[in-house]
């Protein structure tokens, strides 16, 4: 994931800043334990500049999904698991690329708008919401390649979309297996059974 820029706040990237704050300190700590004061000391920016830019702590919530939302779709996008010519092959490698970024500390390779939305979805329904348009939205760009491999196989179910969503179930069902003492070995584990599972489903060989 992209790290935090070192520009000054008053070169107009204070918004900025907060935002890829957030998107760190909110990954290891989650929002609740996460305050203002922290944000703005990790961004270094002022609590006015704070304020400037985000009308209360939910606010910058919603905007953190957002964030996260927009910017992870950039990195995907520009990933290597589009090259294959076959559907099968592309689906295949995204799930490759996603074990392929379990490294570091959990927090390091763990989902932002996963980690709100369970924390958050009573308390905060907006941010909530902000985080489900996130993780489907991201889920929908794998339909396409799910629907050519299932079509090229005589397969009607499950639906493109149902699959896609399920991938992103047993991703994020792999990073609180991880928080929950596992580890990076239990993120691997989970999206290996997940291709076996793809696999198998395909009638290729696991």
């Amino acid at each position: 994931m992209p790290r935090p820029t070192k520009q000054s706040p008053e070169r107009g990237q204070a918004r900025l800043r907060i935002l890829e704050a957030a998107r760190d300190v909110i990954r290891a700590k989650g929002f609740a334990a996460t305050s203002v004061d922290e944000l703005c000391t990790a961004a270094g920016v002022t609590k006015g500049a704070f304020f400037h830019h985000f009308s209360s702590k939910e606010a910058l919530g919603v905007a953190a999904a957002e964030f996260w939302g927009s910017t992870t779709s950039q990195m995907f996008a520009a990933a290597p698991y589009h090259q294959p010519a076959d559907p099968l092959e592309r689906v295949l490698a995204y799930l490759a690329f996603r074990r392929a970024l379990i490294v570091g500390e959990i927090w390091e390779w763990t989902c932002l708008v996963g980690t709100m939305a369970e924390e958050v979805h009573a308390s905060h329904p907006a941010i909530a919401e902000a985080c489900g348009a996130a993780i489907h939205g991201h889920a929908a760009t794998l339909e396409a390649d799910i629907a050519l491999a299932l079509a090229q196989r005589g397969l009607t179910t499950p639906s493109a979309a149902s699959l896609a969503r399920h991938t992103q179930t047993v991703l994020q069902g792999a990073f609180v297996m991880a928080k929950a003492g596992g580890g990076q070995e239990a993120g691997r584990e989970a999206i290996d059974h997940l291709i076996r599972y793809v696999q198998l489903l395909m009638g290729e060989p696991a």
